[in-house]
């Protein structure tokens, strides 16, 4: 699908009573991937933001959160920021990638921040971007799972560069960049796939 047509789906579907009241989703939790080659990243990021404007214009607010940005965040809020950039030219990478696992772990310091903005802006629906970016820090099958809990009252979008794929021997996959598999992952919807 063009950008053209994808940006026009994204609106139709975003700006409709039945994505925004979550119908249709047999009591499943209201997450959709949008998936997008790797190499189209920059424009992506271009029409996401074209989208949230013109959902803004239609009456819809988007929290938009973008998922390295909000890493930083968590940084210099528990005040090691300056220490990772520090230590990051002498250190491993694998050492490094433990570390940063462990002080932006989903479950104790990315969600809470979600959740904390869940909280103080009002929205209609939430998109995640930034999925590439945090790579291997972030797994997105891990934010995602740990984001249930938090963000079941409001749809939520991410913005994934690779695919979403479903097969019946395999389950459904997310495979970041479109070549590294990012394990299985069952509970979305593909957004391109939802008619309204």
């Amino acid at each position: 699908m063009d950008r053209r047509k994808r940006a026009e789906h994204l609106l139709r579907v975003v700006a409709s009573p039945r994505f925004l009241d979550k119908q249709g989703l047999g009591n499943e939790v209201p997450f959709f991937i949008c998936a997008y080659g790797a190499e189209e990243g920059l424009s992506m990021g271009e029409d996401r933001k074209d989208l949230i404007a013109r959902l803004g214009h239609a009456g819809v607010q988007v929290l938009d959160i973008d998922l390295y940005d909000l890493s930083l965040e968590v940084l210099k809020d528990r005040e090691i920021l300056d220490q990772v950039l520090e230590i990051e030219a002498e250190t491993e990478k694998a050492e490094l990638k433990e570390l940063l696992q462990g002080v932006l772990d989903p479950q104790e310091h990315l969600i809470p921040a979600i959740a904390r903005r869940i909280e103080a802006e009002p929205h209609d629906v939430i998109f995640l971007s930034g999925v590439g970016e945090v790579y291997p820090f972030l797994r997105s099958h891990n934010v995602l799972n740990n984001l249930q809990s938090t963000a079941k009252d409001r749809p939520t979008v991410m913005f994934f560069p690779g695919k979403y794929t479903h097969a019946l021997a395999t389950g459904a996959s997310l495979e970041l960049f479109g070549q590294l598999h990012d394990d299985k992952y069952y509970r979305a919807f593909n957004i391109m796939n939802y008619e309204v």
